[in-house]
């Protein structure tokens, strides 16, 4: 698939929360809410402990902004749970189980390793508006998304 960028129409997907139920881009867009779709490698590892807690401690600038927080990876729902229990997550995390939309959205793993650490922010009418793809500056997904909203 190609690079994604700002301006395309994100895909669309559909998985299951850690929080219960589905989320669909689908069903954001139906509510014109904007979405920052965070992909990371794995639960409870360093990068990714850091980049959920940074999203945590700052998510209330997210709902101000319109926009609701999804983590996603391809970790299970169980780990997911345990993740998000154990750090006081407080937005769902979303099991791409098959890494369908890891791979749509271009976080397939690099070097056959682990998967990328990329943001994306898409705007309520589901268009891309900001990416951002850093496995070494995890913090710094929340400034540029935060920004990416304010913009």
């Amino acid at each position: 698939m190609a690079e994604l960028k700002i301006g395309d129409l994100a895909p669309d997907f559909d998985l299951a929360s850690d929080q219960g139920g589905r989320v669909s881009l689908a069903s954001l867009r139906s509510q014109n809410r904007a979405a920052v779709l965070y992909f990371y490698p794995k639960d409870d590892t360093p990068g990714c402990i850091i980049e959920g807690c940074a999203f945590r401690d700052r998510h209330s600038l997210f709902e101000k902004a319109g926009a609701v927080v999804l983590g996603i990876s391809s970790d299970s729902l169980d780990s997911h749970h345990r993740f998000s229990a154990k750090y006081r997550l407080n937005f769902p995390l979303l099991a791409d189980l098959g890494g369908k939309v890891c791979r749509a959205y271009g976080a397939q793993r690099m070097w056959g390793l682990v998967r990328r650490r990329i943001t994306y922010v898409v705007d309520p009418q589901g268009r891309i508006a900001l990416v951002f793809d850093s496995m070494s500056d995890p913090e710094r997904h929340v400034d540029e998304a935060l920004a990416a909203l304010k913009g």
